[in-house]
């Protein structure tokens, strides 16, 4: 049968339309900042009527055109949803309006000035305050240049807490119709998070790049003793100049090998722990998890410093010290009217040199790529886990061969411990060496087939799992 012919109307005629209604119910802000014109002008141009509430109507030559500006009293009878966009110390205002707005939605899109600002969050003070209204906590983690803008990056999601559910999914509602991602978390009790989290700075890469600073000044110290100090002491040659480019171009190949290993070693370790256990359903150390959480940032810092090792080296022949010891070998040799002939095992030795160090930083392009969202959302999970685990581990192999290849047998030359300190590169290699060993031993069938078991959630019996937390 035709759903015309029998004045049925399609689901998702209904459902646009029930959207296209809701569009129509004025939004009601308190505000007239930079935050709270944002707003009004991004639910303009979504189709919202959009009324300020505030306390000189008359002065609103800032505010975007075709929003209305009451007075508080009167904007809050137009609307059921009220935006609070001021700061906690101006909440004092609507101690009068607390019989108006009963039953509203009131979002509380407020931040501090620092974290834990106050005893309780501004949420659940605005809860005590105004207790006739159904305060939700939401908005707080966008941006007005994000509003005013329209971007949909990460900055597009909206968290939203509250005790009253209609309340929250109202609210959610209006996210979505504008364009943004809300997230339900919970209670109000979740509001005091909510707040904190925007005063957080890369609370994810605080570990990682305390880990970073902390071999770069290592390095770059251990290499100006090895070759600037050691050299004026000895020969009294002057190589300060070393520090610009050649020390900075040991230094971050480094660290970048020693960051990559750092990536795959917590997953050798849990998987051993989780052999040794004979169980999956135990916690792992909380310094194992906070390791683990953080080692797609240890992996983008190591990719950027790979990053920076190619552009120091092709800059390398540029320099006029180059320049300068070819000129002077070349002299030499006419001098003793002589050539070099080409060794073959310096030719294969720096042709395998190059490949590992080319195809390693491709496979490692590849991880960085797919750590994208926008490539890793379009990857079921074992595609993503493949390149992310697999190829992770083959670019281990192969950045780990061809620092290798760099050093060969220079490890046997008593010259080149300087003071009895060995090559960087045999530091760089330690961790590396180590995951490839144990990661060697983990993808042996025998091995591989109790890990896949445990994990699949066989345990080992008479194993005591009362303390277990599951």
């Amino acid at each position: 049968m035709d759903s015309n012919s029998s004045g049925m109307i399609p689901l998702h005629q209904t459902s646009s339309r029930k959207r296209l209604d809701h569009k129509w119910d004025a939004i009601c802000i308190f505000g007239t900042g930079d935050f709270g014109r944002s707003l009004g002008m991004r639910l303009l141009k979504s189709g919202y009527p959009v009324v300020f509430g505030s306390r000189n109507p008359k002065n609103s030559t800032l505010l975007p055109s075709g929003a209305q500006v009451l007075s508080h009293t009167e904007a809050l009878k137009t609307s059921k949803i009220i935006f609070l966009a001021v700061h906690r110390e101006n909440y004092d205002f609507l101690s009068s309006l607390s019989d108006l707005l009963d039953e509203k939605v009131l979002v509380d899109v407020s931040n501090n000035l620092r974290m834990n600002q106050y005893p309780e969050s501004n949420a659940q003070y605005l809860s005590q305050l105004v207790p006739k209204a159904n305060v939700v906590k939401g908005f707080n983690t966008v941006s007005a240049w994000a509003l005013q803008s329209g971007s949909l990056d990460a900055s597009s999601q909206v968290f939203v807490c509250g005790d009253d559910n209609k309340s929250k999914q109202l609210v959610m509602d209006v996210a979505r119709s504008i364009g943004l991602t809300p997230l339900d978390q919970g209670s109000l009790l979740a509001a005091e998070e909510l707040e904190n989290y925007p005063l957080q700075l890369f609370p994810m890469w605080k570990l990682p790049l305390i880990i970073t600073a902390s071999l770069t000044v290592f390095f770059f110290l251990y290499y100006v003793v090895m070759k600037v100090i050691y050299s004026y002491v000895k020969k009294k040659a002057d190589l300060t100049y070393l520090m610009v480019i050649s020390i900075p171009n040991h230094v971050f190949p480094i660290v970048s090998l020693i960051l990559l290993g750092l990536v795959y070693l917590p997953g050798v370790i849990a998987a051993f722990l989780q052999l040794y256990r004979g169980t999956k359903y135990k916690r792992f150390p909380n310094w194992l998890d906070r390791w683990m959480l953080c080692r797609k940032q240890l992996g983008l810092v190591s990719f950027a410093y790979g990053f920076l090792h190619i552009f120091y080296s092709l800059v390398k022949p540029l320099r006029y010290t180059y320049y300068w010891w070819q000129t002077q070998y070349t002299i030499s040799q006419m001098k003793k009217n002589t050539t070099s002939e080409m060794e073959m095992v310096w030719v294969w030795r720096s042709d395998l040199f190059y490949a590992l160090g080319i195809l390693g930083f491709f496979v490692f392009c590849l991880l960085g790529i797919t750590s994208l969202p926008s490539v890793s959302n379009t990857m079921n999970w074992r595609e993503f886990r493949f390149v992310q685990s697999k190829l992770g581990h083959v670019t281990l192999l192969l950045c780990t061969s061809h620092a290798a290849v760099l050093g060969g047998n220079t490890f046997l030359r008593p010259t080149s411990y300087k003071w009895g300190l060995p090559p960087g590169y045999i530091l760089s290699m330690v961790i590396p060496c180590i995951v490839l060993v144990l990661k060697l031993i983990l993808i042996t069938p025998c091995v591989d087939r109790m890990i896949t078991r445990i994990r699949q959630g066989w345990e080992r019996k008479g194993k005591d799992l009362g303390n277990l937390n599951i």
